[in-house]
């Protein structure tokens, strides 16, 4: 049975966390391997942290932090500015090294996604990638890889894992022939004279989010985690006196497959389990579900995850776990570690140098008034780019389309704030209108399947009744699953139901053919919902841009820019969707007012990653 505990959960912040498309991937350093791969990592054995406690009972403390995306300063290069939120391991340094001050024996953990995104990308030719260096310099005992780790390829990846000092753990990656361990499935410490055990999983969709690069996982299963860890856990059996779960995967899972495993389900499933500590999602919460505590410490380094657990001994002398107390502590307003600081200026200033370089010249201002009614350049209330055409999602479509000789093209918001600013067009645009580094694919679909899947992508809209004055989204459908289309004439009415919204499809004036073959030109990632949903398959593909010498949709805007544009943008829209069905409510002007004023919020998802959850009503 599992055993009694008290919880103490503090969110020690208040701070709104914002959107980043998990499961994205991007571009690969090439990976020429073709026959089935052999890396082996060999380190393991337990690892002894502390002196065996005298006394009957001891502390065992666990910090972690998840989703790091390339920040080691607290500075977003697609801006090339300060983020004063609190990010990067020169804060969580601070943290951690406060904790450690109390509790020595800390044991130190990253859940993954730790190298994509920020500029990371500058630095994967590296024999070591400066975030893996940075988990060295700090001292990080485990480090459990995310789906992002294999953005780039599995030689950067195996070589980076070489290159951490500490432990990789994951048990849900298998080798597809010989059903070996990728790496090791769990680890014991020694702390304080306690066993514990920390066994680690990763969402397993991974094969679905690089199917446009098989490279990247050749070899390679990735099995439900519920059925690994139940696995793990039965052949930890007598060897731990304390057992954590480290997770990179979402609270409920994602997708409606059968058999959904989230962390919550994990809990449920893995009763064993002491305590799990999360990534993935982004999300900020520390929760009990059943017996089982979970916690997520957000994303970037806002927070670290901080766990105690209290350990006693009983009769026979056999250490039992007490109770448990557990925090996310936000590191805003922390002091930078100046150790931090002053070892990786090398990699600030050339991601900053990077951002500045100049590739050409915006005529004008791409979005007029980011904000839908503010009119602002920073979204309080709406999204413009999510709510009509705009000049900037036709450039990234145009951009698709011309590369992929394609027919029609698809393309999402990443950042609701997206927007091109007349004057110098710089690497640091390009990043700020297109966040990940997705690489471009062509591929043949189905007139029926492209119907199917513009339903299903305009499923991030809550259907809209008499009353609404403002459109609501759906918070459980993420902005980056919403992609507008161009090359084809469209009215989304949000009316209807999920599923029968789409309406006045017509391609060059013709009805969409449910049984013409359409060219449609997709990043990776969203290639990866189409083969999921059996709307295309590998062998539909026509055109990839992972092997060109610009590889990725990044690349190809500023190929696009300087040999197509002549280094001049100048904004340009067609128009061609647009949101029908509105209630006569819509835009009331009087409630409109009250929005503007801030008498009236519109409010976010919980999480804070979806803005725009519920619409106002007059």
């Amino acid at each position: 049975m599992k055993r009694t505990l008290l919880l103490a959960c503090a969110l020690i912040a208040t701070t709104s966390l914002a959107l980043v498309g998990c499961g994205t991937s991007g571009s690969a350093a090439k990976n020429s391997k073709k026959f089935a791969r052999n890396f082996s990592y060999s380190k393991s054995g337990e690892i002894t942290k502390g002196e065996a406690a005298t006394g009957d009972s001891v502390t065992i403390s666990i910090a972690a932090t998840s989703d790091m995306h390339g920040r080691i300063y607290p500075w977003s290069y697609s801006i090339d500015a300060a983020d004063n939120s609190g990010v990067g391991f020169a804060q969580t340094d601070t943290i951690v090294k406060e904790i450690k001050a109390q509790y020595p024996d800390t044991l130190l953990v990253d859940i993954g996604d730790s190298m994509q995104d920020n500029s990371a990308e500058l630095f994967i030719d590296l024999d070591t990638h400066p975030m893996v260096e940075a988990m060295n310099m700090l001292g990080y005992d485990l480090w459990i890889p995310g789906n992002h780790e294999f953005n780039f390829g599995l030689d950067f990846l195996e070589r980076n894992i070489n290159n951490f000092e500490g432990r990789v753990v994951c048990s849900n990656i298998k080798y597809a022939d010989s059903k070996k361990d990728f790496v090791l499935p769990y680890q014991i410490y020694v702390i304080d004279g306690v066993r514990v055990a920390v066994v680690g999983a990763v969402a397993p969709h991974i094969k679905q989010w690089e199917a446009s690069s098989p490279e990247h996982f050749q070899n390679l299963d990735f099995t439900n985690p519920i059925d690994s860890l139940k696995e793990t856990v039965k052949a930890l059996e007598g060897q731990y006196d304390l057992l954590v779960a480290a997770l990179h995967i979402s609270r409920q899972g994602e997708y409606e497959e059968e058999g959904k495993s989230g962390v919550f389900q994990i809990a449920e499933a893995v009763p064993e389990l002491d305590a799990i500590i999360a990534g993935h999602e982004h999300a900020l919460y520390c929760e009990k579900i059943n017996d089982t505590y979970v916690l997520e410490p957000g994303r970037y380094g806002s927070h670290v995850a901080f766990t105690k657990f209290n350990m006693k001994k009983d009769e026979s002398g056999k250490w039992q776990l007490v109770d448990v107390s557990a925090e996310n502590i936000a590191t805003k307003g922390k002091e930078t570690s100046k150790e931090v600081m002053d070892s990786f200026k090398w990699v600030h200033d050339k991601a900053q140098a990077n951002a500045n370089e100049v590739v050409g010249k915006v005529s004008a201002d791409f979005v007029d008034g980011v904000d839908y009614i503010t009119g602002e350049e920073h979204v309080t209330t709406m999204p413009r780019t999510q709510l009509e055409d705009t000049a900037l999602m036709d450039l990234i479509n145009e951009v698709q389309a011309f590369y992929s000789k394609a027919q029609i093209s698809t393309a999402a918001t990443f950042n609701n704030d997206q927007n091109l600013k007349a004057g110098d067009f710089k690497r640091k645009d390009v990043a700020f209108i297109y966040k990940y580094d997705n690489t471009l694919m062509g591929t043949n679909i189905t007139g029926e399947n492209l119907l199917k899947y513009m339903e299903w992508t305009v499923g991030y809209y809550q259907s809209a009744k008499e009353g609404d004055v403002t459109i609501a989204f759906n918070p459980d459908f993420r902005a980056y699953n919403y992609d507008m289309l161009s090359g084809i004439n469209y009215e989304i009415d949000i009316s209807k139901p999920v599923g029968s919204r789409i309406v006045n499809a017509t391609l060059n004036g013709e009805p969409i053919d449910p049984k013409a073959t359409y060219k449609l030109a997709v990043n990776n990632y969203r290639f990866g919902t189409l083969m999921a949903n059996g709307w295309a398959t590998l062998k539909d593909v026509y055109y990839s841009s992972a092997n060109d010498a610009a590889p990725t949709i990044r690349d190809l805007i500023v190929k696009y820019t300087n040999e197509e544009l002549k280094g001049v943008l100048s904004p340009k829209c067609d128009h061609n969707w647009k949101l029908v069905g509105l209630p006569s409510t819509f835009n009331d002007p009087d409630t409109i007012a009250k929005i503007k004023s801030g008498e009236i919020k519109i409010p976010s998802s919980s999480d804070g990653r979806t803005p725009n959850v519920k619409a106002v009503r007059k």
